[in-house]
């Protein structure tokens, strides 16, 4: 049954109780429906960041940098991006894909910059502004801590 709050808009409350189903069901994290202009995602508990999928990359994929040299502190750099929980990390959605970003990539705010696992959730990190990406500080499949430095976007 759809209700029609105030806004205008339509809300299937059967088919989004249905997903939450399917959620329980598969024990994934999240679910995305799309028809036509109607868009409906429905995510279990948890912090998650909502960005758009980026479009498929023909470049290749280059080695992320080494990590940080000892003694430099990129934290406090202005186009670091942080991660916002402890995970693990990935650089691609799956690992026969293309990474989302790589070193000399120009990405926009919003895009897809890595993914990080926690709790069996793939939580995608959003690009906080639009710049080149000019470093990718952490390697595919690696721990990530809270406020750790991922990617400096410049």
């Amino acid at each position: 049954m759809a209700k029609e709050p105030k806004s205008g808009l339509k809300v299937d409350e059967d088919l989004i109780r249905k997903l939450a189903g399917l959620l329980d069901e598969t024990g994934l994290g999240e679910i995305e429906i799309e028809e036509g202009d109607s868009k409906i995602r429905v995510s279990r508990g948890g912090t998650s960041v909502v960005a758009a999928a980026p479009a498929p990359m023909a470049a290749p994929a280059a080695a992320p940098a080494a990590a940080a040299p000892a003694g430099e502190d990129l934290s406090s750099h202005p186009g670091a991006v942080a991660s916002p929980m402890v995970g693990v990390c990935y650089l691609s959605p799956d690992p026969k894909s293309e990474p989302f970003c790589t070193e000399g990539d120009t990405v926009k705010e919003g895009d897809t910059l890595l993914l990080i696992e926690a709790m069996k959730v793939f939580n995608p990190i959003a690009a906080l502004k639009s710049g080149t990406v000019k470093r990718i500080l952490v390697s595919d499949g690696t721990p990530v801590e809270f406020g750790e430095p991922l990617v400096i976007i410049e």
